[in-house]
Protein backbone atom coordinates (compact mmCIF):
# COMPACT_ATOMS: atom_id res chain seq x y z
CA UNK A 1 0.00 0.00 0.00
CA UNK A 2 2.69 2.64 0.48
CA UNK A 3 4.65 1.76 -2.52
CA UNK A 4 1.42 2.44 -4.35
CA UNK A 5 0.96 5.84 -2.24
CA UNK A 6 4.44 6.79 -3.07
CA UNK A 7 3.97 5.60 -6.89
CA UNK A 8 0.94 8.16 -7.01
CA UNK A 9 2.49 10.89 -5.47
CA UNK A 10 5.45 10.83 -7.58
CA UNK A 11 3.17 10.94 -10.79
CA UNK A 12 0.77 13.79 -9.20
CA UNK A 13 4.70 15.77 -8.12
CA UNK A 14 5.60 14.63 -12.23
CA UNK A 15 2.13 16.48 -13.59
CA UNK A 16 2.72 19.17 -11.40
CA UNK A 17 6.29 20.14 -12.64
CA UNK A 18 4.74 19.65 -16.86
CA UNK A 19 1.74 21.89 -15.50
CA UNK A 20 4.46 24.60 -13.65
CA UNK A 21 6.86 24.38 -16.91
CA UNK A 22 4.11 25.04 -19.50
CA UNK A 23 2.73 27.88 -17.72
CA UNK A 24 6.40 29.09 -17.76
CA UNK A 25 7.23 28.61 -21.32
CA UNK A 26 3.67 29.85 -22.02
CA UNK A 27 5.00 33.30 -19.83
CA UNK A 28 8.69 33.65 -21.24
CA UNK A 29 7.40 33.07 -24.85
CA UNK A 30 8.93 33.93 -27.21
CA UNK A 31 12.80 33.20 -26.31
CA UNK A 32 13.54 32.97 -30.39
CA UNK A 33 12.69 34.28 -33.68
CA UNK A 34 9.39 32.69 -34.79
CA UNK A 35 8.98 30.53 -38.21
CA UNK A 36 5.34 31.39 -40.23
CA UNK A 37 5.24 29.32 -43.27
CA UNK A 38 3.72 30.97 -46.18
CA UNK A 39 2.31 27.83 -48.01
CA UNK A 40 2.59 29.32 -51.68
CA UNK A 41 5.43 31.35 -53.45
CA UNK A 42 6.20 34.93 -52.76
CA UNK A 43 4.44 37.88 -54.09
CA UNK A 44 0.84 36.45 -53.75
CA UNK A 45 -1.82 37.59 -51.51
CA UNK A 46 -0.97 35.14 -48.87
CA UNK A 47 2.57 36.18 -49.06
CA UNK A 48 1.57 39.77 -48.78
CA UNK A 49 -0.24 39.69 -45.98
CA UNK A 50 2.14 37.40 -43.80
CA UNK A 51 5.02 39.75 -44.38
CA UNK A 52 2.84 42.33 -42.94
CA UNK A 53 2.04 40.62 -40.01
CA UNK A 54 5.31 39.47 -39.33
CA UNK A 55 6.71 43.07 -39.44
CA UNK A 56 4.55 44.38 -36.96
CA UNK A 57 3.75 41.12 -34.93
CA UNK A 58 7.20 40.88 -34.18
CA UNK A 59 7.44 44.35 -32.74
CA UNK A 60 4.55 43.41 -30.28
CA UNK A 61 6.24 39.82 -29.32
CA UNK A 62 9.91 41.22 -29.17
CA UNK A 63 11.10 38.78 -31.85
CA UNK A 64 11.56 38.61 -35.57
CA UNK A 65 8.71 36.72 -37.28
CA UNK A 66 10.50 35.28 -40.07
CA UNK A 67 8.79 34.62 -43.27
CA UNK A 68 9.42 30.87 -45.29
CA UNK A 69 7.90 29.83 -48.58
CA UNK A 70 6.92 26.72 -48.90
CA UNK A 71 4.89 26.67 -52.18
CA UNK A 72 3.27 23.37 -53.88
CA UNK A 73 0.21 21.33 -53.87
CA UNK A 74 -1.99 24.12 -53.56
CA UNK A 75 -0.68 25.23 -50.37
CA UNK A 76 -0.58 21.34 -49.13
CA UNK A 77 3.30 21.55 -48.44
CA UNK A 78 3.49 24.27 -46.49
CA UNK A 79 0.52 23.25 -44.11
CA UNK A 80 1.95 19.78 -44.54
CA UNK A 81 5.54 21.11 -42.45
CA UNK A 82 3.22 23.09 -40.21
CA UNK A 83 1.33 19.99 -38.91
CA UNK A 84 4.27 17.87 -38.25
CA UNK A 85 6.24 20.82 -36.01
CA UNK A 86 7.06 21.01 -32.65
CA UNK A 87 4.09 22.61 -31.10
CA UNK A 88 5.97 25.06 -29.10
CA UNK A 89 5.11 28.23 -30.77
CA UNK A 90 7.86 28.95 -32.85
CA UNK A 91 6.62 27.51 -35.87
CA UNK A 92 3.14 29.20 -37.36
CA UNK A 93 1.44 28.76 -40.80
CA UNK A 94 -0.52 30.93 -42.76
CA UNK A 95 -3.78 29.22 -43.29
CA UNK A 96 -6.10 30.21 -46.48
CA UNK A 97 -9.80 28.92 -47.13
CA UNK A 98 -7.47 27.00 -50.19
CA UNK A 99 -5.23 25.20 -47.26
CA UNK A 100 -8.27 24.67 -44.96
CA UNK A 101 -11.41 25.01 -47.24
CA UNK A 102 -10.96 23.63 -51.01
CA UNK A 103 -7.88 21.71 -50.71
CA UNK A 104 -9.94 18.82 -48.01
CA UNK A 105 -12.36 19.22 -51.00
CA UNK A 106 -10.48 18.50 -53.76
CA UNK A 107 -7.68 16.22 -52.28
CA UNK A 108 -9.78 14.07 -50.37
CA UNK A 109 -7.95 10.93 -48.86
CA UNK A 110 -4.73 12.47 -50.68
CA UNK A 111 -4.18 15.01 -48.41
CA UNK A 112 -1.46 14.22 -45.77
CA UNK A 113 -2.68 16.73 -43.09
CA UNK A 114 -6.04 17.29 -41.51
CA UNK A 115 -7.24 20.63 -41.69
CA UNK A 116 -8.97 20.54 -38.11
CA UNK A 117 -7.22 17.96 -35.60
CA UNK A 118 -3.66 18.76 -36.92
CA UNK A 119 -3.60 22.35 -36.49
CA UNK A 120 -4.87 24.91 -33.55
CA UNK A 121 -6.14 28.19 -34.74
CA UNK A 122 -4.45 31.36 -33.51
CA UNK A 123 -6.66 34.01 -35.13
CA UNK A 124 -7.84 35.35 -38.51
CA UNK A 125 -6.79 38.06 -39.94
CA UNK A 126 -7.92 39.24 -43.27
CA UNK A 127 -10.53 38.82 -45.74
CA UNK A 128 -10.36 39.81 -48.92
CA UNK A 129 -12.17 39.32 -52.22
CA UNK A 130 -10.72 37.40 -55.22
CA UNK A 131 -11.06 39.13 -58.49
CA UNK A 132 -11.17 37.46 -62.36
CA UNK A 133 -8.91 39.41 -64.52
CA UNK A 134 -7.80 39.07 -68.25
CA UNK A 135 -4.76 40.26 -70.57
CA UNK A 136 -6.02 43.22 -72.09
CA UNK A 137 -3.54 42.03 -75.09
CA UNK A 138 -4.79 38.83 -75.48
CA UNK A 139 -8.73 39.22 -74.64
CA UNK A 140 -10.42 41.87 -76.53
CA UNK A 141 -13.98 41.41 -74.11
CA UNK A 142 -14.33 44.71 -71.93
CA UNK A 143 -16.81 42.94 -69.71
CA UNK A 144 -17.80 39.47 -68.26
CA UNK A 145 -20.52 39.66 -70.42
CA UNK A 146 -18.49 39.51 -73.39
CA UNK A 147 -16.08 37.40 -72.11
CA UNK A 148 -18.41 34.41 -71.68
CA UNK A 149 -19.75 34.94 -75.63
CA UNK A 150 -15.92 34.39 -76.46
CA UNK A 151 -15.70 31.41 -74.17
CA UNK A 152 -19.24 29.84 -75.40
CA UNK A 153 -18.04 30.60 -79.07
CA UNK A 154 -14.48 28.93 -78.57
CA UNK A 155 -14.24 26.55 -75.94
CA UNK A 156 -11.19 25.85 -74.33
CA UNK A 157 -9.86 28.53 -76.23
CA UNK A 158 -9.02 31.18 -73.66
CA UNK A 159 -6.67 29.35 -70.57
CA UNK A 160 -6.54 30.60 -66.90
CA UNK A 161 -3.98 30.85 -64.31
CA UNK A 162 -4.03 29.51 -60.39
CA UNK A 163 -1.87 28.88 -57.75
CA UNK A 164 -2.14 25.11 -58.00
CA UNK A 165 -4.40 22.34 -59.03
CA UNK A 166 -6.94 22.10 -56.14
CA UNK A 167 -6.55 25.73 -55.02
CA UNK A 168 -9.00 28.07 -53.93
CA UNK A 169 -8.45 29.61 -57.43
CA UNK A 170 -8.88 26.39 -59.26
CA UNK A 171 -11.84 25.40 -56.92
CA UNK A 172 -13.70 28.92 -57.71
CA UNK A 173 -13.28 28.93 -61.58
CA UNK A 174 -14.23 25.51 -62.11
CA UNK A 175 -17.40 26.22 -59.90
CA UNK A 176 -18.01 29.22 -62.06
CA UNK A 177 -17.57 27.55 -65.62
CA UNK A 178 -20.32 24.94 -64.27
CA UNK A 179 -22.12 27.64 -63.37
CA UNK A 180 -21.77 29.68 -66.65
CA UNK A 181 -21.44 26.73 -69.05
CA UNK A 182 -18.25 27.57 -70.67
CA UNK A 183 -15.23 25.25 -71.07
CA UNK A 184 -11.51 26.97 -70.31
CA UNK A 185 -8.45 25.97 -70.12
CA UNK A 186 -6.69 25.58 -67.01
CA UNK A 187 -2.90 26.41 -66.02
CA UNK A 188 -1.77 25.52 -62.22
CA UNK A 189 0.81 27.21 -61.09
CA UNK A 190 3.01 26.59 -58.04
CA UNK A 191 1.92 29.65 -56.79
CA UNK A 192 0.00 32.72 -57.43
CA UNK A 193 3.16 35.00 -58.21
CA UNK A 194 4.17 32.84 -61.36
CA UNK A 195 0.62 32.42 -61.93
CA UNK A 196 0.61 36.38 -61.71
CA UNK A 197 3.84 36.71 -63.98
CA UNK A 198 2.62 34.57 -66.82
CA UNK A 199 -0.83 36.53 -66.96
CA UNK A 200 1.32 40.23 -67.20
CA UNK A 201 3.56 38.23 -70.15
CA UNK A 202 0.19 36.90 -72.03
CA UNK A 203 1.26 33.31 -71.16
CA UNK A 204 -2.28 32.68 -70.07
CA UNK A 205 -5.19 34.48 -71.16
CA UNK A 206 -6.55 35.36 -67.64
CA UNK A 207 -5.99 34.92 -63.89
CA UNK A 208 -8.27 34.51 -60.70
CA UNK A 209 -6.29 35.69 -57.90
CA UNK A 210 -6.71 37.74 -54.56
CA UNK A 211 -7.32 41.27 -55.09
CA UNK A 212 -4.47 42.60 -53.14
CA UNK A 213 -1.57 40.87 -55.20
CA UNK A 214 -3.79 41.82 -58.74
CA UNK A 215 -4.69 45.51 -57.88
CA UNK A 216 -1.64 47.19 -58.90
CA UNK A 217 -1.24 45.71 -62.20
CA UNK A 218 -5.03 46.32 -62.78
CA UNK A 219 -4.95 49.71 -61.63
CA UNK A 220 -1.92 50.07 -64.18
CA UNK A 221 -3.67 48.64 -67.03
CA UNK A 222 -1.75 44.99 -67.38
CA UNK A 223 -4.77 43.01 -66.55
CA UNK A 224 -8.51 44.13 -66.91
CA UNK A 225 -10.83 42.72 -63.55
CA UNK A 226 -14.37 41.25 -64.64
CA UNK A 227 -15.70 40.45 -61.87
CA UNK A 228 -15.26 40.09 -57.99
CA UNK A 229 -15.73 37.64 -55.63
CA UNK A 230 -17.24 39.06 -52.49
CA UNK A 231 -19.93 40.19 -50.78
CA UNK A 232 -20.52 43.19 -52.27
CA UNK A 233 -18.06 45.63 -55.02
CA UNK A 234 -14.93 46.46 -53.40
CA UNK A 235 -14.14 50.07 -52.71
CA UNK A 236 -11.04 49.85 -54.93
CA UNK A 237 -12.90 48.55 -57.67
CA UNK A 238 -16.25 50.47 -57.64
CA UNK A 239 -17.09 49.53 -61.26
CA UNK A 240 -16.35 46.00 -61.19
CA UNK A 241 -19.77 43.99 -60.46
CA UNK A 242 -19.36 40.70 -57.87
CA UNK A 243 -20.75 37.40 -59.60
CA UNK A 244 -23.84 37.63 -57.40
CA UNK A 245 -24.36 40.85 -60.20
CA UNK A 246 -23.46 39.03 -63.02
CA UNK A 247 -26.33 36.55 -61.81
CA UNK A 248 -24.17 33.82 -60.09
CA UNK A 249 -24.93 34.46 -56.59
CA UNK A 250 -23.96 30.49 -55.75
CA UNK A 251 -20.33 31.64 -56.37
CA UNK A 252 -20.36 33.20 -52.41
CA UNK A 253 -17.74 35.70 -50.94
CA UNK A 254 -14.37 36.10 -50.47
CA UNK A 255 -11.18 34.01 -49.01
CA UNK A 256 -9.21 34.83 -45.55
CA UNK A 257 -5.63 34.75 -43.96
CA UNK A 258 -5.31 33.82 -40.98
CA UNK A 259 -2.93 32.15 -38.76
CA UNK A 260 -2.31 28.15 -37.07
CA UNK A 261 0.14 26.31 -34.54
CA UNK A 262 0.64 22.98 -34.66
CA UNK A 263 -1.85 21.08 -32.66
CA UNK A 264 -0.93 20.73 -28.77
CA UNK A 265 0.56 24.05 -29.44
CA UNK A 266 0.11 25.36 -25.11
CA UNK A 267 -3.21 27.41 -24.86
CA UNK A 268 -0.79 30.35 -23.00
CA UNK A 269 0.83 30.73 -26.04
CA UNK A 270 -1.71 30.71 -28.47
CA UNK A 271 -3.00 33.22 -26.34
CA UNK A 272 0.04 34.95 -26.67
CA UNK A 273 0.03 35.32 -30.03
CA UNK A 274 -3.22 36.06 -30.25
CA UNK A 275 -3.01 39.33 -28.51
CA UNK A 276 -0.17 39.87 -30.12
CA UNK A 277 -1.13 39.87 -33.89
CA UNK A 278 -4.95 41.95 -32.81
CA UNK A 279 -2.84 44.44 -31.08
CA UNK A 280 -0.71 44.66 -33.96
CA UNK A 281 -3.72 44.99 -36.08
CA UNK A 282 -4.78 47.92 -34.39
CA UNK A 283 -2.07 49.92 -35.72
CA UNK A 284 -2.92 52.55 -37.71
CA UNK A 285 -0.58 51.79 -40.68
CA UNK A 286 -1.23 48.27 -40.72
CA UNK A 287 -4.75 48.99 -41.14
CA UNK A 288 -4.17 51.68 -43.75
CA UNK A 289 -1.72 49.47 -45.73
CA UNK A 290 -4.28 46.72 -45.23
CA UNK A 291 -7.08 48.68 -46.50
CA UNK A 292 -5.37 50.26 -49.55
CA UNK A 293 -4.70 46.15 -51.03
CA UNK A 294 -7.84 46.01 -50.61
CA UNK A 295 -8.16 43.89 -47.48
CA UNK A 296 -10.40 43.79 -44.73
CA UNK A 297 -9.35 42.97 -41.26
CA UNK A 298 -11.47 40.39 -39.50
CA UNK A 299 -8.89 38.95 -36.30
CA UNK A 300 -10.83 36.75 -34.03
CA UNK A 301 -10.67 34.40 -30.86
CA UNK A 302 -9.28 31.04 -31.56
CA UNK A 303 -12.13 29.68 -31.56
CA UNK A 304 -14.18 31.52 -34.10
CA UNK A 305 -11.33 31.08 -36.51
CA UNK A 306 -12.16 27.42 -35.71
CA UNK A 307 -15.45 27.46 -37.20
CA UNK A 308 -14.69 29.82 -39.72
CA UNK A 309 -12.32 26.91 -41.12
CA UNK A 310 -15.03 24.19 -40.80
CA UNK A 311 -17.44 26.30 -42.35
CA UNK A 312 -15.07 26.41 -45.30
CA UNK A 313 -14.54 23.01 -45.42
CA UNK A 314 -18.45 22.46 -45.52
CA UNK A 315 -19.04 24.87 -48.47
CA UNK A 316 -16.06 23.57 -50.63
CA UNK A 317 -16.81 19.68 -50.34
CA UNK A 318 -20.34 20.59 -52.10
CA UNK A 319 -18.32 23.10 -54.79
CA UNK A 320 -15.88 19.83 -55.25
CA UNK A 321 -18.66 17.55 -55.90
CA UNK A 322 -21.07 19.90 -58.01
CA UNK A 323 -18.47 20.68 -60.04
CA UNK A 324 -17.06 17.37 -59.89
CA UNK A 325 -13.54 18.55 -59.07
CA UNK A 326 -10.35 16.07 -58.11
CA UNK A 327 -7.20 16.71 -58.07
CA UNK A 328 -5.65 13.65 -59.99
Amino acid sequence: MNQRRQFLQAVACAAAFAVAGTAAAGAAYPTQSIKLVVPFAPGGSTDLAARMLAEYGGRELGQAIVVENRAGAGGSVGMEFVARAKPDGYTLGMATVSTHGANPAVYGSKLKYDPVKDFTPVTNVATTPSVFAVNPDKVPAKTMKEFLALAKAHPNKYSFGTPGAGSLGHANIEHFMALAHIQLLHVPYKGAGPAMNDALAGQVDAITDNLPSALPHIQAGKLRALAVLSEKRSPALPDVPTYAELGFPEMGGGGWFGVVAPAGTPPEIVARLNAAFHKAMQNPEFVRRMADSGATLIPTTPAEFGKQIREAMDRYHRVAQMANIRAD
